[in-house]
């Protein structure tokens, strides 16, 4: 996504930036850890593969991507996909009008922290808290960017935008997580943020993988 280019996040305990061409050498050779491809679930990439998906997520409308520091060191990113729910499109909703077609979003979020000397610090929980934030305020143009993206493009009330258009919609409909069912720290973590499973999702999928989701409102300052 193009909303957070030149856009810097920090606070008493973190530094987010955008992710850069300048930050893929340190990025590929992170992944080049089998132990770091596992738990992100990713592929080995070449150098020159590496550079075209930095491109691919800067412009990409359905993935916002920062990457973590503890100034001066790099420390890993966080990531938000947006992808279609199964709720299909056409589904009546309370906003939904014969003009109006609301398209439910899922957002799936990840995290990673890669030295193993950073990790179990609180850099993680400071660096989801961030992103977090940051998804609450810009919730209005996040989707905006997305809705222009799409073919042909939707309408999303964007920040400052004001009445009704005609058009469909899109709305997110709640933030997921797929953690590895070993990774105590991370599961931990992401409860204590109000995340939690769905009745029926308890159980590790066929990848070894618990899902939590967050179903409140997103959206606002304040919420984590």
């Amino acid at each position: 996504m193009l909303i957070n280019k030149g856009t810097a996040i920090s606070t008493s305990s973190i530094l987010l930036v955008p992710y850069e061409a300048s930050h893929v050498p340190t990025y590929h050779e992170w992944m080049k850890d089998e132990k770091i491809q596992a738990e992100t679930a990713s592929e080995p990439l070449t150098l020159e593969e590496e550079y075209a998906m930095q491109r691919s997520w800067r412009t990409d409308v359905d993935k916002l991507t920062f990457i973590a520091y503890s100034p001066p060191s790099m420390l890993g990113d966080v990531n938000l996909f947006l992808t279609p729910s199964p709720t299909p499109p056409s589904s009546p909703t309370s906003s939904s009008t014969p003009s109006h077609i609301t398209h439910h979003l899922t957002g799936e979020l990840e995290l990673m922290i890669a030295p193993l000397p950073s990790r179990r610090r609180g850099h993680g929980r400071a660096a989801i808290l961030a992103f977090l934030t940051y998804i609450s305020a810009h919730l209005p143009a996040i989707l905006a960017e997305y809705a222009r993206g799409q073919t042909p493009p939707l309408h999303s009330k964007g920040e400052g935008e004001e009445g009704e258009e005609e058009g469909d919609r899109v709305r997110l409909e709640g933030l997921r997580v797929k953690i590895g069912k070993g990774n105590i720290g991370s599961l931990a973590l992401f409860r204590s943020l109000g995340f939690a499973s769905r009745e029926g999702g308890e159980e590790p999928n066929y990848f070894g993988e618990v899902e939590l989701w967050f179903d409140g409102e997103v959206g606002g300052m304040g919420m984590w």
